[in-house]
């Protein structure tokens, strides 16, 4: 959608994305009551972050949380990724395995979704995949991605530092 904003549209996007907003919409047309209109981009940064956990099976993962490492080497929960197609979870099969010692969210529990009571069903891996996740620039006050997030490219073994959370 980008491709079809002229140069100031994308350079007033890429302004109000540095100023802390998530998404902007031009103002080229009017506002018309009961009508969806108004066109709004939303502004993604692609990044690295370590797979903690999947959802489904380790055969069969359906998602991963993400994290990224605290400047006290603490692995964060930053968000989850959308539904993974076939292909991606068939990828990281053999990537994954369960963790082989103390795993840094042991104990922890994860929303299932915004506003639900109800915790995710997860399989804790050891946090040593990472993976390239196309991210909403949106955050909560924790720093997490606020919405799920489309991997960007199938998921490597770690061979360089972890990345470190924003924060």
């Amino acid at each position: 959608m980008l491709a079809a904003m002229s140069g100031m549209e994308r350079e007033y996007l890429r302004d109000r994305t540095l100023e802390g907003h998530e998404s902007a919409r031009l103002l080229d047309a009017p506002y018309v009551r009961g009508a969806r209109s108004w066109r709004k981009y939303k502004v993604r940064a692609t990044t690295e972050a370590v797979v903690g956990a999947v959802t489904g099976s380790l055969a069969a993962p359906r998602t991963v949380l993400l994290g990224r490492y605290d400047a006290a080497g603490r692995l964060q929960f930053t968000g989850r990724s959308t539904t993974l197609s076939q292909a991606a979870g068939r990828a990281l099969v053999n990537a994954l395995a369960p963790p082989t010692g103390a795993h840094p969210w042991q104990g922890w529990t994860f929303s299932a979704g915004w506003g639900t009571q109800r915790a995710l069903d997860v399989l804790l891996v050891e946090p040593d995949v990472v993976m390239e996740v196309a991210v909403d620039v949106a955050r909560d006050s924790a720093g997490r991605w606020r919405h799920p997030t489309p991997p960007s490219s199938s998921a490597h073994q770690r061979t360089t530092p972890p990345p470190t959370h924003p924060h």
